[in-house]
């Protein structure tokens, strides 16, 4: 069902949270009469903060439009000629309201669309409870709802009682006015004739004994009025905080978590909407009920009755105070982290937002933010309030910008589009530490104040960690203490404090979501990748995956120390496939045609039972970065026998020049991917035209045919004179027993040299 349909269903709260979605900014006539097209356009294709999304922006307004005056001119008859004034109006408004700007038209429609799903969503999870998801959300969703309306109530409740005791206490304050009135009266009877002031005297002390007496009873009610009113504040106040403790330290936290395991693969943490909306309702109850203490503080100054009441006053302000305080130094968070790996002198963009800013109107005096890099120990300093003397650990070009309020989503956040890192002061590492291990944070600080100067706000937001490096040659290492650092951190921990070892099935779970994520891929590293990895990390020769579970592999295990017999670490080795993959291999992965995690023994035993020409792709366990391909065909120097072949590595280097795909096209004695797929089925789709078309096994030799037709294979019955592999003896394998084609039968060179020369050099043997 379409989704403006589904809207048009919501009742209450609800409905009145879409309708309020709408106005001059975007009128909900348009949303009416072009639900359709709005719902088809494609909002999440464009990136808010990229500039040069701009051009497609401005295509959609065009197009939004261009519909709205078509559907202006097909209106008919009366009631069609005011609807077709109206929807012209509405065309040329949107023009002149979005035409400098397109991009806020984006930010509007896509804040509209998500909002109008979120409440649909709701509704029909309080419908039907047993629908939702598994995990609960909705159930959470709907407690934390439910605890909204108990304060409406709540609220509600303490702003009639306090009417009521302003109105007691005003009646309280005429009727004592009148006594002091008799008082006066009978002060003046001194003046008067004997006779007639007795007689007065006697009226006007009744009068005063009577007024006095209700005086006094109503002091006592009106000081148990004030002391139910306290009361009562001090449960809204306790059930405020423990609302505001569920949505800041549980959903927010979850949220910052979700965000820094994004940094990792992990998935999206999702939009801040439902979360500003939450702290907004809080930041209205807790001002609401401020208001309301001050009030009563007002009344209590303006009518004094001893009693226990001004002290309650006193811990309920510093109680609210404290709560409001709390909420909005928690809800200056960071929208878009920096980059965690940050390279001197290149420019990185961050957005900070304020969840509250709309709400306790902030944008009336935009406060402006300010961007430091500091050091983990300057971070440390400061959350212990210790004097850091305003210290930083370098330098930030363009680290001030003043928060922007957009109307049409309500929120309040400043972009920093262009910063750049210009030096970096680096603190005394410890022990075998590399600067790649040494992390930083972006702290953003910006000073505010809510209700016309009655409180002000000095708020303080760390990034994520960050890893400087200045040359490119360090990024690996840096992504490396980035992940371990964002997978195993704890919340509320000291700046930056991590375990130093972990266990392996939790490692196993961070390399495979930055696996999935970096190859862009479904297909993530399997039971018997994970058993490879783990033989390579603990140089173990155990198949079991249950032997690895209660191993635990150490920060050193995985990115200080050199793997056996290399001269690289067990992450190294592994970021070397990822590059590889995510550049060049990406499609053969996700087509399963690359096993990969494979080593030669298990290659050999594989192909071995395999036709001659069988041939697997496995990741080089001597080179980083590399790929091999493996394969059985016969032993050339012994009759009879069989042995399988590995060519020496490709890189990202060799597929730069020339795809994997037309590479296995040049080999003719390749024939069968693992375990017996033509290989023309997995890579003829890949090659490269003209020069795709997968040789037969065994050629015919032609006046037409290339010289890479002739080239000899392994599966193909040679003279003896003509002998393409050399002894296993021979200088061109490599310490490994690996193939070197360069010296001997690498196809793929020989055509790229013939590809490069000129078109008519190629072909005027053949001409002539």
């Amino acid at each position: 069902m379409a989704l403006w349909i589904q809207a048009q269903q919501l009742q209450g709260d609800a409905l009145h949270q879409m309708q309020s979605l709408y106005g001059q900014h975007f009128p909900i006539e348009v949303r009416h009469y072009l639900s359709q097209w709005l719902e088809a356009q494609l909002w999440d294709a464009i990136d808010l903060e990229n500039q040069q999304d701009e051009f497609k922006a401005k295509r959609l307004l065009d197009g939004l439009i261009q519909e709205l005056q078509r559907k202006a001119e097909h209106q008919m008859g009366e009631d069609g000629f005011l609807l077709k004034i109206k929807l012209g109006h509405y065309a040329t408004q949107l023009k002149s309201s979005y035409d400098p700007c397109p991009l806020e038209l984006v930010r509007c429609v896509k804040h509209i669309l998500y909002t109008e799903q979120r409440l649909v969503q709701e509704a029909s999870n309080a419908s039907s409870p047993g629908s939702g998801p598994v995990d609960g959300t909705p159930q959470r969703y709907q407690q934390i709802n439910q605890t909204f309306e108990e304060l409406r109530v709540m609220t509600q409740d303490t702003e009639n009682d306090l009417r009521k005791l302003q109105h007691s206490q005003e009646y309280f304050i005429i009727q004592y006015q009148e006594s002091l009135r008799i008082q006066a009266q009978l002060s003046s009877l001194a003046s008067i004739p004997p006779a007639e002031r007795v007689q007065r005297e006697s009226g006007l002390q009744s009068r005063k004994s009577t007024l006095e007496a209700w005086l006094t009873r109503e002091a006592n009610t009106l000081q148990k009025y004030r002391q139910e009113l306290a009361e009562k504040h001090q449960r809204t106040l306790a059930l405020l905080r423990k609302q505001q403790t569920v949505i800041v330290d549980d959903e927010l936290i979850q949220w910052k978590r979700r965000q820094q395991l994004t940094g990792n693969g992990g998935p999206s943490e999702g939009g801040l909407d439902i979360l500003q909306a939450w702290c907004e309702k809080l930041a209205d109850m807790i001002w609401q009920n401020r208001q309301q203490i001050r009030r009563v503080e007002h009344l209590t100054q303006q009518l004094p009755i001893p009693g226990p009441t001004e002290e309650l006053l006193t811990d309920l302000n510093a109680t609210v105070t404290d709560i409001i305080s709390a909420l909005v130094t928690s809800t200056f968070i960071i929208e878009k982290q920096p980059p965690q790996v940050l390279k001197t002198q290149t420019k990185f963009s961050a957005t900070v937002r304020l969840l509250v800013g709309g709400k306790l109107n902030v944008h009336m005096n935009p406060p402006q933010v300010k961007a430091t890099i500091i050091s983990e120990q300057q971070a440390k300093a400061l959350l212990k309030n210790e004097n850091t003397r305003n210290d930083s650990s370098g330098e930030i070009l363009n680290n001030n910008c003043v928060m922007e309020y957009h109307q049409t989503t309500g929120t309040l956040s400043a972009h920093f589009r262009t910063m750049s890192l210009k030096r970096i002061k680096r603190s005394d590492r410890r022990g075998a530490e590399s600067v790649t291990e040494e992390k930083f944070t972006v702290l953003f600080e910006s000073q505010f104040s809510v209700g016309g100067n009655e409180l002000v706000f000095h708020v303080k937001t760390l990034s994520l960690p960050v890893v400087v490096i200045v040359h490119g040659s360090q990024d690996n290492n840096a992504t490396a203490t980035v992940l371990w650092d964002n997978a195993f951190s704890e919340t509320g921990r000291v700046p930056f404090v991590v375990p130093d070892k972990v266990l392996w099935p939790q490692l196993c779970e961070a390399l495979n979501m930055k696996y999935k994520s970096e190859v862009q891929s479904d297909r993530g590293l399997s039971e018997d990748n994970l058993v490879f990895l783990a033989q390579k990390a603990f140089s173990s020769s155990s198949n079991n995956t249950e032997d690895y579970c209660n191993m635990t592999i150490t920060w050193s295990q995985f990115n200080r120390e050199s793997l056996p017999g290399r001269n690289f670490t067990f992450w190294q080795w592994f970021d070397g496939v990822i590059e590889l993959m995510k550049k060049h291999l990406k499609s053969h992965w996700n087509d399963g045609a690359i096993l990969g995690f494979l080593n030669k023994q298990q290659a050999l035993d594989m192909l071995m039972s395999k036709p001659n020409g069988t041939f697997l792709l496995r990741f080089s366990d001597s080179e980083i970065g590399g790929i091999t391909i493996a394969w059985v065909a016969e032993n050339p120097n012994k009759a009879g026998e069989r042995m399988v072949w590995n060519l020496m590595p490709f890189t990202t280097k060799d597929f730069s020049i020339r795809s994997l795909a037309d590479r296995i096209s040049d080999l003719n004695h390749l024939l069968f991917l693992y375990p017996n797929q033509p290989k023309e089925e997995v890579f003829s789709r890949y090659c490269t035209p003209p020069n795709c078309m997968f040789s037969s096994p065994n050629p015919e030799p032609s006046p037409g045919n290339s010289f890479m037709e002739h080239a000899a294979s392994p599966t193909v019955n040679q003279h003896n004179n003509f002998t393409i592999y050399p002894s296993m003896n021979d200088s061109m394998l490599d310490t490994e027993g690996e193939f070197d084609l360069d010296e001997t039968m690498d196809m793929a060179r020989q055509v790229e040299e013939f590809l490069r020369q000129p078109m008519e050099t190629q072909w005027s043997g053949q001409q002539s």
